[in-house]
């Protein structure tokens, strides 16, 4: 899934030690750019929590996540996991394209490719227009 939004804060930054070693995670909270804008909190986890803490407020974002939910003692838990951000900003203004214009004159004009071969005297002539060729190209 896709969200675009600008950064409004960065929420809490979290890191530990579990049993398969240390983890970070950054929770980030965008404004989606939508006609109806909603506040949507996102979790970043390991290179993406470093990644979102270089992130200001203000800043256009466009933030591909998964939906992922699990169980616990009977209730069910949802998190918007963050896997890749990409900093709208930092992208360069394309550059307008201009469209090909063909020349009003040609620069020069090329002359029409002869159909035979010139012969010399031990080289035998070809027609490419002879009906009757008998090569197999």
């Amino acid at each position: 899934m896709e969200i675009t939004g600008k950064v409004i804060k960065l929420g809490n930054f979290m890191e530990g030690q579990g049993a398969n070693g240390p983890w970070r995670k950054q929770e980030l909270i965008i404004q989606t750019d939508e006609q109806y804008p909603k506040t949507v909190c996102l979790q970043c986890w390991g290179d993406q929590a470093a990644e979102a803490q270089n992130l200001q407020p203000e800043q256009n974002v466009r933030i591909q996540f998964r939906l992922e939910s699990r169980e616990f003692n009977g209730k069910w838990y949802t998190d918007a996991r963050a896997w890749r951000i990409e900093n709208m900003q930092a992208q360069p203004a394309a550059a307008p394209q201009q469209q090909y214009q063909q020349p009003q004159q040609p620069m020069h004009q090329t002359p029409p490719i002869a159909n035979t071969i010139p012969a010399d005297d031990n080289t035998p002539t070809f027609d490419a227009t002879d009906p009757n060729d008998d090569l197999p190209f």
